[in-house]
């Protein structure tokens, strides 16, 4: 019988929180690669227009402490970022130190693409070859882009958004789901936009609502292919057929943080107003009660199974 789960890693991306961190933020994530000084200048430049931080941290944060409330205790709960403190390696580091021998990881990104899940993995894994052989095994939860909780939690807060417009514009405003596009060879390679539609289908209809899927936070060659049409394309187009009101809801993130407040609050925002739509952007789940309820459900579903998981072992 495998040892029994006596723990949960939460893992999580990581960002800046003060102006001077983003440039070593930005470096540490790039690591050499050859993305232009343009671009490179163009996201300090988002960090400046939002105050020079992100609210991801401190949204990991209250999603760690509300999943502690919920498992009142059952497991303790650490969490790890790739990109800012704490660190991945510093909360394997915390584990070793308490004794742990297995946990259950989750990543907090519903979907599975090569950065969003093996690039976590391979992060783990990394930090596990540094310590004592046998000492701590980590088993990911498989991307959970279809748990009811989760599709319920964005559906509260898309019907928020909703009441948030005008009431003459409530029936008949449009409903965009955004999420990070990718170059269209690496989606041909993964679920990741068919697991996005699906988690899109269920929030639609738990809402009655008709959807479109659109992409933002496009970067690299421009002459590579990606997956489109980005949003500010869709809004266009939005227009072009008679729209007068929008919602937009970045399904494919679970925490408001500097891509979602600038692609969508500053420059969405603003192609709304020059096409005179009215937009509600509704919130990531964050810390939604249900939301927390949905990781209390992962890990309760998953604690005590086998080694059907993918993972990785010191």
């Amino acid at each position: 019988m495998p040892q029994p789960h006596d723990c949960v890693l939460l893992l999580a991306y990581g960002a800046p929180e003060r102006m001077e961190d983003v440039r070593p933020f930005l470096d540490n994530v790039l690591r050499g690669l050859p993305v232009p000084k343009e671009r490179y200048e163009a996201v300090v430049h988002h960090y400046e227009l939002l105050g020079g931080k992100s609210p991801l941290n401190e949204l990991t944060a209250k999603q760690a402490e509300g999943l502690r409330g919920v498992l009142g205790g059952e497991l303790p709960i650490y969490v790890g970022m790739r990109f800012a403190k704490p660190y991945i390696f510093t909360a394997i580091r915390d584990m070793l130190k308490d004794g742990r021998r297995r946990a259950i990881a989750i990543i907090l990104a519903p979907y599975r693409s090569e950065p969003s899940f093996e690039k976590y993995v391979e992060a783990v894994q990394e930090v596990l070859a540094a310590a004592p052989e046998g000492s701590l095994t980590v088993e990911f939860v498989e991307p959970w882009f279809d748990q009811p909780l989760f599709a319920d939690a964005q559906a509260d807060e898309v019907q928020k958004a909703y009441d948030r417009l005008p009431e003459a514009e409530r029936a008949g405003a449009a409903l965009l789901f955004t999420a990070h596009s990718i170059p269209t060879a690496v989606a041909a390679r993964c679920p990741y936009v068919q697991q996005i539609e699906h988690a899109c289908a269920a929030v639609g209809e738990r809402l009655g609502r008709s959807w479109r899927l659109v992409w933002q936070s496009r970067s690299g060659n421009p002459r590579t292919p990606w997956l489109e049409p980005d949003v500010n394309a869709a809004l266009a187009e939005l227009k072009e057929q008679g729209g007068t009101a929008v919602v937009l809801c970045p399904i494919g993130f679970i925490s408001d943080h500097v891509e979602v407040m600038y692609d969508l609050d500053l420059e969405a925002a603003q192609t709304c107003r020059d096409l005179g739509i009215a937009m509600s952007r509704a919130s990531t789940v964050n810390d939604h009660p249900r939301f927390i309820e949905a990781l209390a459900a992962l890990v309760r579903e998953h604690a005590g199974r086998g080694s059907a998981l993918t993972s990785v072992s010191a």
